[in-house]
Parts: C-alpha cells; structure tokens; sequence
C-alpha cells in the first residue's frame, strides 16, 4: 500500500478555510438563534458512542458506520446521526425531567461512503428533537420551525415535501400482502426516486390490472392538500386512512403558521432512516439535487433506551446550505487594524486590548513607518487578505511620547 503524501487526507472529508469558517458558523448560529426563540435548549453528546446501544440504535446501515475498537476490545462507532444519542440521554441523565423535551444540537457526524460516490463521509448538522408529544401540533411545529430556521440561515427559495411512513407500509401491505420482497422491492425504487424503476417492477410483478393501477397511482399523490383527499380514496384499510387523517391535520396547523407556500405532500416518500413511524419531511432548495434538511417522527427509538415516548424532530445539513449560499462575505465585519513602531507598542497594544473588550476585532502589526497604501486610506480598506473598517498609527519619532491616531 502506498504512503500517503503529508498533505493528503481521506476521501469525503474536507479542510474549511477561513472564509468557509465563517459562513458555517454564521448559518449554524442564525439556526441556533432560531430553535432558541422556540423554546429548544442545546444540547452536545459525545463523539464517539458504543456499537451495541446507539450504533445499534441509529438504524443506519452498518455498512455505513466508522467502527473501532477501544483498548478493552470493545466496538465503538463514530456517530452516524444526533437523534440515537439524544434518546440515550433522554433515557438517562434527563429521565427525571418532565416531557415534553424541546432540544438542539450542531454536531459533526461520520458515515461511511464509497470514494467514487462524491458524498461527505463527515458533514455537520444542526436540528431539533421534540420529544414525549405525539400529537399532529408537535409534528407541523418541527416543520415550521425547519422552515423558520432555514430562512434564518439564509435560505429562500426551498419547498418541504411532507409524507407518512403508515400511508406507504398499509397499502403496500394490503395490495402486495405476503410479498415482502416485493414491498422492499418497490420502496426502494421510491427511496431513490427513481419512479421508471418502480413502474417497470410493478410490470414484472404479474399483478392484476386493478391492483397495478392502485400502486402505479401512488406516483401521482404529490402536490397540495388536495392530495388528502385523492388518497383517500385508495385502499390500505384503516391504518392507511389514519394515516392520510394524520397528515390533513398537520397541513391545517401549517396553514395556521402561515407556511403553507413552502410545504407540499408527497406520499412518495420514504424516510432512509427505518426508525420513521410516521410524519416524514425532507426540504429541497433550487439548484440543489441533495435535500438541505429532512426529519419526521420515530415514536418506537426511546423504547430501546428504557424510556417509550413519542418523539418527532429535524436536522439541517448545514454543510449543503454552505453549498447553497457560497462563502462570501456574509455582513461587514467591524475590524480595525493598529500600526505601531516600538517607541508607540504601549499604546497600541492597550488600545488593541480596549476595543477588544468592546467586541471589535483588532490586528496588530509592528512597522517603522505606515506601510504603502494606508497613507490617507479610504474605509472600508484591504490590508494582506483582510477587510479593516478602521486604522490607528502609533508611529512617535525618536525622543517624544505617546502616538498619534488616524
């Protein structure tokens, strides 16, 4: 096996540089601000977590978590995703504490990618969980906060497709009944949108003409809250009807945030995660094919931990909202830049220190006289790479005191 370069680094991880930096973390604090104003408290879990509790917990495919062992020879995991850690600590250190649990996080996490893929193998993510509230209210809360808290971070072009998990698995069951391979067949056609797939399955499957008519119908239950009622005229029983019952009501609390322009129902959709029970949603930006954020409610996870409540929740990809805004400049930076020479370092330096503890950010730079270009320099001004909204000199000749200021 060939060495590595020392500048190499493994496939799907990235270096952020300053000017990345700063747009994360100013999408990750708008975000935060966001979910604060709602009620949610933030929350941070290790990276690391053991194979057999959250790792197990996380139902992401095991194929796609980082494994390594600790020095007892115990599997751990890279986390893979926030919402199995936040149920382990909703089960233990918060087990006295009253539901409902309103809580955020931005975290890092880790899955495993096939290096042709293009895909991060680690992304950040900034979300929410809601947990021990089952109702349609908590459901279209975390929908409407997703929304409020991507316009926060930026985004404004972007629409959230909302499904459920009970609509899809009761008329799968109903119309394909003991034909699980058929039923895995098709929902994974549908999880990878790839709806010609799904069609040329239904052909091979044999099915009679009423029952491949039902199924194929499914590809046009996307839009509006019309949809409610045209799904409810297909079969899948009583758990399917439920189901549809479930989303009309989440929509009509939608409407009463006022939101509905950014939401439609896609009862298409899958969520990739196996603990979903019921509500699922995933948010598409413009000239983005991945979704920026996606979410739903997992009412059976906490039952691993010791702890059955219902549960619902989001996370932003944040990393893919960078992507969406670019790294340019989000808002001017108040800076200001301080020349001295060592007659003048005194002054300049207990200045730096007062503007700093004013919350302005202040460079020094030691020269004998003011370096080209800042003699009667308009503000805002460029200096090495950097924006400066100000400048002082502290530049005294030899034999006189203190230091003069521009």
């Amino acid at each position: 096996m060939t060495k590595p370069k020392m500048f190499e680094k493994p496939a799907g991880v990235k270096d952020y540089l300053p000017a990345a930096v700063k747009k994360l973390r100013y999408i990750e604090n708008k975000a935060l601000a966001c979910m604060q104003g709602w009620g949610y408290e933030q929350i941070m879990t290790p990276t690391m977590e053991f194979y057999d509790t959250v790792g197990v917990a996380s139902s992401t495919s095991d194929h796609k978590l980082y494994k390594l062992l600790n020095n007892r020879g115990t599997t751990l995991v890279l986390r893979s995703e926030m919402t199995a850690p936040i149920a382990r600590v909703v089960s233990s250190l918060l087990r006295e504490s009253d539901f409902p649990l309103r809580l955020s996080y931005h975290s890092n996490v880790f899955r495993s990618i096939e290096e042709e893929s293009g895909r991060d193998a680690e992304f950040f993510q900034t979300g929410v969980e809601l947990v021990g509230d089952s109702s349609p209210e908590a459901d279209a809360e975390v929908v409407a906060l997703a929304i409020a808290s991507l316009k926060a971070a930026g985004a404004e072009r972007f629409k959230i497709a909302i499904g459920h998990v009970g609509f899809l698995n009761a008329l799968f069951g109903e119309l394909l009944k003991d034909r699980n391979d058929a039923q895995e067949t098709l929902k994974s056609c549908l999880l990878g949108r790839d709806y010609v797939g799904y069609r040329d399955q239904l052909k091979r499957f044999n099915l009679e003409d009423a029952v491949q008519g039902e199924l194929e119908s499914i590809l046009r239950l996307r839009g509006g809250v019309e949809i409610c009622s045209q799904a409810q005229q297909l079969g899948g029983g009583e758990e399917a009807q439920k189901a549809i019952t479930q989303l009309c009501q989440i929509w009509d609390v939608l409407d009463a945030y006022g939101v509905c322009e950014h939401v439609l129902i896609d009862l298409t959709m899958i969520g990739d995660f196996s603990y979903y029970t019921g509500m699922t949603f995933e948010g598409y930006a413009a000239d983005l094919g991945f979704p920026v954020v996606s979410g739903g409610r997992y009412d059976n996870l906490l039952a691993q931990f010791g702890r059955p409540a219902p549960a619902t929740g989001f996370a932003i990809k944040t990393t893919r909202v960078l992507e969406l805004l670019g790294i340019e400049e989000t808002e001017q930076e108040e800076r200001t830049l301080l020349v001295y020479n060592e007659k003048g370092r005194r002054e300049a330096l207990a200045e730096a220190q007062r503007l700093r503890g004013l919350g302005i950010a202040a460079v020094t730079e030691k020269a004998d006289s003011l370096p080209s270009g800042l003699d009667g320099a308009a503000t805002p001004f460029l200096y090495k790479g950097l924006s400066y909204t100000g400048l002082a000199v502290y530049l005294p000749a030899e034999g006189t005191k203190g230091g003069t200021t521009s």
